[in-house]
């Protein structure tokens, strides 16, 4: 019989460190609270990729290990196979092939019968993508270009809205890259993953230190246009500045309408150097963009006013230690981590290098727009504003 477990823990042992690991517990954590080296527990994840085996059950048409037992007692009574058959209340054929699947009628023993039985019924199902190379191949080489499985799925939708075999969920994806054993997907697309992750973790709640600090007359985000609030039109930024290692830096903006992304070069965190970069962007665009920024309480925005004069675009502070209120930016800052790591050196990337960046982001499929692209929905709401 299979186990999906390390030898030694029972069934329920078992349902409980699959159940731990989609809690969000760390592995040393659950090796603990087995008392197992925590390499062992591992290695057992990364058997499926961190994916939970399906809780399996028995089909309601199958003959329980009680039948077995009256079986394997009626072969040693002497009765037969119609005769028991009839006792159980089951078809003579069924119990005939029972007693020979299982050794006759002078090997049969129920509970090797039952456990066998448990055993052979492990019969995986055949993967969609396997079945479907068309599919397969699209898939692969949207992952190839860094978009989710989430992204993927719901581009495929929007995509194929008649064609149910161009259908696949973001679930079969994952256990396509992860649970190597099925061998559809190459395992190099994981490195296309935002995470790199070989194994797939159970989603935690991420902590973020915001920088602290009072800025002369900061206008709060309470303050800010109904329209902003709920994403109604274009031209309502959120900023942040993106740090990496030593001491680098670059600003990202988000247009909370559409989730188009820019990402700007700068030398340093000083406020005039970030108020001055920030000024050279927003004045690029159409009058129609440029409504509101909403920015953190980072003292590299101390000089709001003056970029307000130069752009005559209003600054919105959110709350201390709540970055919830600048939400499209903090999810697209996780985005760029995808190709900008922490620990990275930002100084090393050109303004060039970080417009393709941006590119690569306004190009893939938001789940939130309906798996259409920022880009996309950015440019039909201008053209719907002229």
């Amino acid at each position: 019989m299979r186990r999906y477990g390390p030898p030694g823990l029972s069934s329920a042992e078992r349902a409980d460190m699959w159940c731990r690991w989609r809690a969000g517990y760390h592995v040393r954590e659950i090796a603990r609270a087995f008392g197992r080296d925590h390499g062992s527990i591992r290695g057992l994840l990364a058997r499926r990729g961190g994916i939970a085996p399906s809780v399996r059950t028995r089909g309601s048409l199958t003959l329980t290990l009680i039948e077995r037992e009256d079986i394997s007692r009626g072969i040693a009574a002497g009765e037969s196979g119609r005769s028991i058959a009839a006792r159980i209340g089951r078809a003579a054929s069924t119990v005939s092939r029972e007693i020979i699947r299982h050794g006759g009628r002078g090997a049969y023993r129920a509970k090797a019968a039952d456990e066998d039985a448990w055993g052979s019924a492990l019969r995986p199902k055949a993967c969609l993508l396997a079945c479907n190379r068309t599919l397969r191949n699209l898939v692969a080489s949207k992952l190839a270009l860094e978009w989710s499985p989430e992204q993927i799925s719901g581009w495929l939708r929007d995509e194929f809205p008649d064609d149910e075999s161009m259908r696949v969920s973001h679930e079969t994806i994952y256990r396509s890259l992860f649970i190597q054993a099925r061998g559809v997907l190459k395992k190099e697309l994981i490195g296309h993953l935002r995470t790199k992750r070989s194994m797939r973790r159970p989603h935690r709640v991420a902590t973020h230190h915001e920088r602290r600090g009072r800025i002369a007359d900061a206008v709060s985000i309470r303050e800010r246009p109904a329209e902003a609030d709920d994403r109604a039109v274009p031209g309502h930024w959120e900023g942040d500045l993106l740090s990496g290692s030593k001491n680098s830096h670059i600003v990202t903006l988000v247009e909370r309408h559409s989730r188009f992304t820019a990402l700007i070069k700068v030398s340093d965190k000083e406020t005039a150097t970030v108020v001055a970069a920030l000024t050279k962007q927003i004045r690029r665009l159409p009058a129609s963009l440029r409504r509101s920024l909403t920015w953190d309480r980072g003292h590299e925005m101390a000089k709001h006013e003056l970029f307000t004069v130069a752009t005559n675009v209003k600054v919105y502070f959110c709350d201390p230690s709540s970055p919830w209120q600048r939400g499209s930016n903090e999810n697209t800052n996780g985005l760029l981590r995808q190709y900008l790591p922490k620990g990275t050196d930002l100084s090393s990337h050109s303004q060039a290098a970080l417009d393709k960046i941006a590119l690569r982001l306004n190009q893939r499929p938001r789940e939130t727009l309906g798996f259409k692209t920022p880009a996309a929905k950015l440019h039909a709401s201008v053209a719907t504003t002229h």
